[in-house]
């Protein structure tokens, strides 16, 4: 919609990261990961002020992040209200470490993250699970590796082993 670029980013043993990237956009990797506020020791990251990180863009902090990690793969934007309208034009994230699908709502400028609940500070406090409200939306697809939307609005998952799901509101799906 806005022509924005958003990317995950996998850390070696935690501080998997849901990116915006904009133009000259330095995720930090290898010498930060996360945010570039250490969360746990409450303190500066000294990486952080090296800005140049080797002369290579300009250093800007994940807009979420999972510690920890999950090992996110693929992300999509569903332009359809095949799910709804609350899910149209929303961001999908999967992963092959849990298996789950994440949604996530974003502000009107869309180059940030609405994330209800607290804290505020867009990490997750436990692998896939989210102190922000719920952002896993389903469960048990194995090891994702592509999420696509079809021609008929709908979204597809793709596991490791070539098992392909359908995602389709739970209404549709009763009796």
């Amino acid at each position: 919609l806005t022509g924005t670029l958003w990317d995950t980013e996998n850390g070696p043993s935690f501080g998997d990261e849901l990116n915006l990237v904009k133009p000259g956009f330095n995720s930090g990797w290898v010498k930060i990961q996360g945010f570039a506020k250490d969360q746990r020791a409450g303190k500066a990251d000294p990486n952080k002020d090296l800005v140049s990180l080797g002369g290579k863009g300009i250093y800007s902090d994940p807009k979420f992040v999972w510690t920890p990690p999950i090992a996110p793969t693929a992300l999509k934007f569903l332009n359809s209200d095949k799910m709804g309208k609350q899910y149209q034009n929303t961001m999908f994230v999967g992963d092959v470490l849990t298996g789950n699908l994440y949604n996530f709502k974003l502000n009107a400028q869309r180059n940030g993250l609405i994330l209800s609940g607290a804290p505020e500070s867009g990490i997750t406090n436990s692998q896939g699970q989210s102190a922000q409200g719920g952002i896993v939306l389903g469960k048990g697809f194995g090891l994702i590796t592509d999420i696509q939307v079809s021609p008929d609005g709908y979204l597809y998952i793709l596991g490791y082993g070539g098992t392909v799901y359908k995602v389709i509101p739970a209404s549709l799906n009763s009796p």
